[in-house]
């Protein structure tokens, strides 16, 4: 997805708590830049600063950084002679999305309400049960040692 010049994520939008990839091939990498760090940070007062050395490939610079719970994202690129692109001033600002509850499921899980097994589950057990009982009594069965218990209930 392109946002804006020459700056690549490999998502569609920017959503909280999410990694997202950046590629940059934007005016440092044109000019042939062997090192090129991405300086970031999240709203306006540009919370949780930090900067992180970018990977070179053929397709430019590639990172991977974690979107915290913001409004924005800000970005801004620069080479090892500390020379910066910074959108003229004005710094590369994206959007980031609330994580959606939908798509978060919540299992209500209390002492009063059991869970239920699962049919797969109960009928491995009794598969397993089923095949513990042949391997054990079958020799036994053919072999002719295997005595019956008796009720002596006769009273």
């Amino acid at each position: 997805m392109e946002l804006v010049k020459n700056i690549f994520f490999n998502t569609d939008k920017l959503v909280e708590n999410s990694v997202v990839k950046i590629s940059y091939t934007g005016k440092l990498f044109q000019d042939g830049s062997d090192e090129v760090f991405i300086h970031y940070g999240f709203g306006n007062s540009w919370d949780n600063l930090n900067e992180i050395k970018m990977e070179k490939s053929e397709l430019g610079f590639q990172a991977e950084i974690e979107l915290v719970p913001s409004e924005t994202l800000n970005l801004c690129f620069r080479n090892a002679n500390n020379e910066w692109d910074n959108n003229d001033g004005q710094n590369y600002i994206f959007p980031i999305e609330k994580q959606e509850l939908s798509l978060v499921v919540k299992e209500d899980v209390s002492i009063s309400a059991p869970r239920k097994l699962r049919k797969t589950y109960l009928w491995s057990k009794k598969i397993r049960l089923a095949v513990y009982k042949l391997i054990t009594y079958l020799p036994k069965i053919i072999s002719g040692n295997y005595k019956r218990k008796v009720n002596n209930d006769n009273n």
